[in-house]
């Protein structure tokens, strides 16, 4: 009994300090819908108000009238799309390999893969730069996609490895034992059921992609090849000040996709992370 009253008040706490943390995470959204809502008579009110008092879509009208936003949002998403697919066409073999065969070379790359993500932007966009500069690439859409890739497939590896782990290998060893070759058993029993895991890893790679800022701000100068976070400075002036209407209304709209995306994959994403640390 005693054991179970202190239960009660332990889980209560948990769900507040849960609850805190749900609000901490929802503020700035519910903030960003509030503002891109609201008139400029409200925006400029001494006392703002969560819900807005007249509702209106001008903010969008004009986000679109002064920025190309469509444009930008068409650049990051053929950025996105192709490095999330590239990222995960070379992340899967070498996800398998590394999950079946594990040997120190296979170890050791996990941990690279684990301590490669601790790197900070700043730190690889020099020689990053150079590189692509060698290329001919600087100032070009194939170019940040070539970075998107290297970036996001450090990522995509380690979670394709788990998805991979989960799949028994009794499956892969009754296949044989029937006739199959190496190949046929990949195509025909591992594909089907790595499948799930290959979508959700492909749309994490692309929420990546469709949301970094820091590489497309250094790698593109030209207005017509920005992606979409890029365009989004430019509602904010040379000093400083920020057009807030229009730059809440059009990045309500440039979070949509990711939220939508990630919506449908997080339950995938958290079992592609847990089930790699389970031994069968």
């Amino acid at each position: 009994m005693s054991s179970t009253r202190t239960s009660k008040p332990a889980r209560a706490g948990q769900y507040l300090a849960l609850l805190g943390y749900l609000v901490f995470l929802a503020f700035p959204f519910l903030w960003l819908i509030s503002t891109a809502f609201k008139p400029p008579r409200e925006l400029a009110s001494l006392h703002p108000t969560w819900i807005p008092k007249d509702p209106t879509l001008a903010n969008f009208r004009q986000a679109f009238d002064e920025q190309p936003l469509l444009r930008a949002a068409g650049n990051s998403l053929i950025a996105a799309v192709c490095a999330a697919l590239i990222a995960v066409a070379i992340a899967t073999p070498m996800a398998y390999v590394m999950a079946r065969h594990r040997t120190v070379l296979a170890r050791a790359a996990t941990g690279w893969v684990v301590v490669s993500q601790a790197f900070p932007f700043v730190l690889v966009i020099i020689p990053l730069f150079l590189v692509l500069k060698n290329l001919g690439q600087i100032n070009s859409l194939p170019g940040l996609i070539m970075v998107y890739v290297v970036w996001s497939l450090p990522f995509a590896l380690w979670m394709l490895v788990g998805y991979v782990r989960a799949v028994p290998m009794e499956l892969e060893e009754a296949a044989a034992v029937d006739g199959a070759g190496k190949l046929r058993t990949l195509v025909s029993v591992t594909a089907p059921l790595l499948a799930p895991g290959i979508v959700a890893t492909v749309l994490f790679a692309f929420i990546t992609a469709w949301n970094e800022f820091f590489f497309a701000l250094v790698l593109l100068k030209t207005p017509e090849k920005q992606t979409l976070p890029v365009v989004l400075t430019h509602f904010i002036g040379a000093e400083g000040a920020a057009d807030l209407g229009p730059l809440a209304a059009a990045a309500f709209l440039a979070t949509l996709p990711s939220l939508i995306i990630f919506a449908l994959i997080q339950k995938r994403i958290t079992g592609g992370m847990l089930t790699g640390a389970v031994k069968s």
